[in-house]
């Protein structure tokens, strides 16, 4: 499984390389970091797993965060309690994105940055995407909401991006009556 030390950090120059393409069919090496990934995640969101095996709370994990410059990450979302849905995304493109922007109201976290950040991070409330999944087939799907905000911070991560790039320096609040909070 992976574990907390296995996740590169800000300060790690790797996280701001942008991620290549990935090649089909994918090797046992990538689909074991897919799979340990999600277990990961799942036991990240179980508070006595969390607690058992040191983990930081965390929706999603790209592959540069495991200090691997591939166009891949992992979503895992607590639909209901006890209840995940995992989300393989591979080579990833969003298509289009509603004019509506929102923001996490407690802020965006990061299992890469391990220090408290404030300030809006805007995000489109509705993404219409691409991507490829661990098979390899095509899939267009719609995000919103709490969903659409972990791609897009995932999606950011292939780029090199992290979440406080987004947010303004000389105002971190900007903008607030102007984006949905959720």
């Amino acid at each position: 499984m992976i574990k907390t030390k296995d996740i590169i950090d800000e300060f790690d120059s790797r996280i701001r390389k942008v991620s290549n393409d990935v090649s089909f069919p994918l090797d046992d090496k990538t689909k074991k970091y897919i799979n340990d990934s999600l277990e990961m995640l799942r036991l990240s969101q179980i508070e006595e797993e969390a607690e058992k095996y040191n983990l930081r709370p965390g929706m999603g994990l790209s592959a540069i965060q495991l200090g691997i410059t591939k166009r891949w990450f992992v979503i895992v979302y607590e639909v209901e309690e006890g209840k995940f849905e995992n989300y393989v995304v591979i080579n990833p493109k969003i298509i289009s994105e509603s004019e509506e922007k929102i923001y996490v109201e407690e802020g965006e976290g990061c299992l890469s940055i391990n220090r408290p950040i404030e300030g809006i991070v805007p995000r489109s409330a509705r993404i219409r995407v691409e991507y490829y999944d661990i098979d390899g087939n095509k899939q267009t799907m719609r995000f919103r909401e709490e969903l659409a905000i972990v791609f897009q911070h995932e999606y950011d991560h292939l780029n090199g991006i992290l979440f406080y790039d987004h947010i303004d320096k000389k105002n971190p609040f900007k903008n607030a009556d102007k984006y949905r909070a959720i």
